[in-house]
């Protein structure tokens, strides 16, 4: 049975009303909660950094930097900007200037992208990454090193879903646009693309500005989740989860995106008593999916309900 739009809009609807009900009601407790809050916001980083990554076939490893912008020119706005009582009314809004402020900073990154590839590239998005995180410690308005709290709790399940099925909308739309097929052909041959009219430089851009953006935005949900952040919480370890889970559910699959969110989270979850040795597995586990598995779980391939009806024969 082929999904329809009909379908996928009943199923989104479905998942939104759960989500909601969950939030309102006592059948989760606050700590499941809380953990499929995180599901969701890595499952909506890791499908950003795969568009980048995977289909694109660039390798960035800076994407906390992004994360970090949108983290903390939300909380500013909710914090500063507005009323703390309008909280509730702009938070979409603030979340949406968040991934718009990452997306400038995404803007920035796709230009050394015309000219640098693979390695080069990875060092490019990891000094940007450093400096974000470099220039927020040295920000005494933004906490410093301190850090910067005072941001209501105003992430919840029904946002994050919400936010998850917009982003695999949005993604899948442009991957599958046209427009977005010339991203794979980045991925195969970025010569031969430009050779038969592709237009690889606009491209790029679009790629990396809607991938930040997301990732702003994600950032955002997790300011509002924890109501409070700080540089630490995105250097180039935050970067490191992201790749792997990227890695782990597979290169060039929006579905192997959701899988591998949703695997390491649980994962790191359930390794949570090891306390500081937990953190050696992310970085051994994507040296180990280097080797044995590049491609990940669902590498280059990707759910029927996700696939346009036409690709599906």
């Amino acid at each position: 049975m082929k999904p329809t739009p009909l379908k996928l809009f009943l199923l989104s609807l479905a998942l939104i009303l759960l989500a909601w009900i969950l939030s309102a009601g006592t059948l989760l407790n606050l700590y499941i909660q809380q953990v499929l809050m995180y599901v969701g916001i890595n499952i909506i980083l890791t499908l950003s950094l795969n568009l980048v990554n995977g289909y694109m076939g660039e390798f960035s490893v800076g994407h906390a930097g992004f994360m970090a912008i949108g983290a903390y020119v939300a909380s500013l706005l909710t914090v500063a900007v507005f009323p703390t009582a309008w909280g509730p009314l702009i938070f979409p809004l603030v979340l949406v200037i968040g991934g718009l402020a990452a997306a400038l900073a995404g803007l920035v990154i796709a230009f050394p992208s015309f000219r640098t590839r693979g390695d080069y590239l990875a060092i490019v998005t990891l000094a940007f990454n450093m400096i974000v995180k470099s220039v927020l410690e040295n920000i005494d308005a933004v906490g410093g090193p301190r850090g910067y709290l005072g941001m209501a709790r105003l992430t919840d399940l029904t946002w994050v879903v919400f936010w998850v099925l917009i982003t695999l909308l949005v993604l899948r739309n442009f991957i599958y646009s046209n427009f977005g097929r010339g991203v794979l052909a980045i991925r195969e041959d970025e010569l031969a693309a430009n050779l038969v009219g592709v237009n690889t430089p606009r491209l790029k851009i679009y790629a990396f500005c809607l991938s930040a953006f997301f990732a702003g935005v994600a950032g955002g949900l997790y300011a509002h989740l924890l109501q409070f952040i700080n540089p630490r919480s995105f250097s180039i370890l935050k970067s490191t989860d992201m790749l792997v889970m990227v890695y782990l559910g597979g290169v060039g699959s929006l579905t192997g995106s959701v899988l591998g969110a949703a695997l390491y989270t649980l994962l790191m979850e359930v390794l949570r008593p090891l306390e500081l040795w937990r953190w050696v597995l992310g970085p051994l586990l994507l040296v180990l999916l280097m080797i044995f598995r590049p491609t990940g779980i669902m590498g280059l391939k990707e759910s029927k309900w996700i696939r346009p009806a036409a690709e599906q024969g």
